[in-house]
């Protein structure tokens, strides 16, 4: 057998497996859509005692904080390794690593070392965010870096707890928030990191949110916020379209979710949500402001008209366009939340412990609970279990700092 065109056959066929995304790949920071929502069916309606079967642990991924980014049987995401923050790659459906490579420095922080975001996936590469602020795109087949860009060079400043967005790839364009007077929000061109345009209307400092795409008003328009704004950008030429305030504390995290004109924003430390509705000719119009959902790092799900998420100090359920509670419930402890199938995938911050729950505005409906074993032991002591659940083909995928755990949850 000839091993080099071996081993170039399997790279094409690497390559053309990640060019083509299924619907059941999760690409990116909360998903295809970054909704945090999954189109998946055909998973588990409840789990047994103990929680579902495991079929992989993997105990290298280093410290931070970053997610999963899954296309095919292909798992992307990043950590810590030999003095440096890397992307780490491994295949999905068993947990062995392929490559990692190296990005930046190490960012230290009291929090927990290392990076925050998740890894974007998009054709045959890899776009990053490294906790200091440098932006890299890497060759999905083998890790090669092929270009990289420093928030800095942007005009921005690593924000207190490092950079934690996951940038966006929007059709020739990846898309970050190195904040400051350069232009909060910046568009590089996806092929060789070259900056195209940068929005000098907007110059709020970085926080930690991702921004979000959105079809509006025949534009397509890019969403992001700050601790003192949410605004409305051009993908095209960065120019604002519109800008609202909403007054964040200390860190604002959660990704802003739109649908059908509105856009809806949450913070904690008490500062609450706030749902705008942009009309025509970008005007916009406040639905409701109030203190109901206070969510600080674990995310919102919107299924059908509910909002579903932990609002200090117990999980919520709120009508979407009211604004109103449906229900709340302390049955369960501050985290994060996923949504696939009808179901919630809730994870404890301070154990580790999921929970799955119904998506429904009946109420706080458990079908099953477990904990991912063993603990990390590198965890920072002012640090918790932050990343995000993701389902993704069927599996149930969890980090706590250098563990990965891959649960099988489709049904049978």
């Amino acid at each position: 057998m000839n091993y080099r065109f071996s081993a170039g056959a399997i790279a094409l066929m690497i390559s053309a497996q990640l060019t083509f995304c299924s619907a059941n790949d999760w690409p990116q920071w909360r998903g295809p859509d970054r909704s945090g929502v999954s189109k998946e069916t055909g998973l588990l309606q409840a789990w047994p005692a103990g929680g579902p079967k495991r079929l992989w642990f993997y105990d290298k991924a280093g410290n931070g904080y970053s997610g999963p980014a899954i296309v095919g049987d292909k798992l992307f995401t990043m950590g810590t390794r030999e003095g440096s923050e890397v992307l780490l790659c491994l295949e999905a459906n068993n947990g062995r690593e392929l490559w990692f490579a190296p990005l930046a420095r190490i960012r230290e922080d009291e929090r927990g070392d290392g990076p925050r975001g998740t890894p974007t996936v998009e054709g045959d590469r890899i776009y990053a965010m490294s906790g200091g602020g440098l932006l890299a795109c890497a060759n999905a087949v083998n890790g090669k870096i092929l270009w990289t860009q420093s928030m800095s060079d942007l005009g921005g400043q690593i924000p207190k707890w490092g950079y934690s967005e996951s940038v966006l790839v929007d059709g020739d364009k990846v898309v970050c928030t190195p904040g400051g007077s350069k232009g909060t929000v910046a568009a590089l061109d996806k092929q060789t990191g070259t900056r195209l345009w940068q929005s000098t209307e907007f110059t709020d400092g970085a926080h930690y949110s991702s921004i979000v795409p959105a079809d509006l008003n025949g534009t397509r328009q890019l969403i992001q916020r700050t601790e003192e704004s949410v605004v409305g950008i051009s993908a095209n030429d960065g120019k604002l379209l519109w800008k609202t305030s909403f007054r964040g504390r200390v860190a604002v995290v959660p990704t802003p979710i739109y649908r059908d004109g509105y856009v809806y924003v949450a913070a904690g430390y008490g500062a609450g949500c706030k749902l705008i509705k942009i009309g025509s000719g970008n005007q916009v119009t406040t639905v409701y402001e109030n203190s109901l959902m206070k969510n600080h790092h674990g995310g919102i799900v919107l299924v059908g008209d509910y909002l579903y998420g932990h609002a200090d100090p117990g999980w919520v359920c709120q009508n979407f366009l009211t604004g109103e509670e449906v229900w709340n419930s302390r049955a369960f402890g501050k985290g994060a939340v996923t949504s696939a199938d009808g179901m919630l995938y809730c994870l404890e911050e301070s154990s580790g412990t999921v929970v799955l729950v119904a998506a429904s505005p009946k109420g706080w409906q458990e079908h099953g609970r477990f904990k991912p074993e063993p603990p990390a032991k590198i965890r920072s002591s002012r640090g918790a279990i932050w990343t995000h659940p993701v389902v993704s083909h069927g599996k149930l995928y969890l980090r706590d700092q250098d563990l990965m755990y891959c649960y099988d949850v489709k049904e049978k």
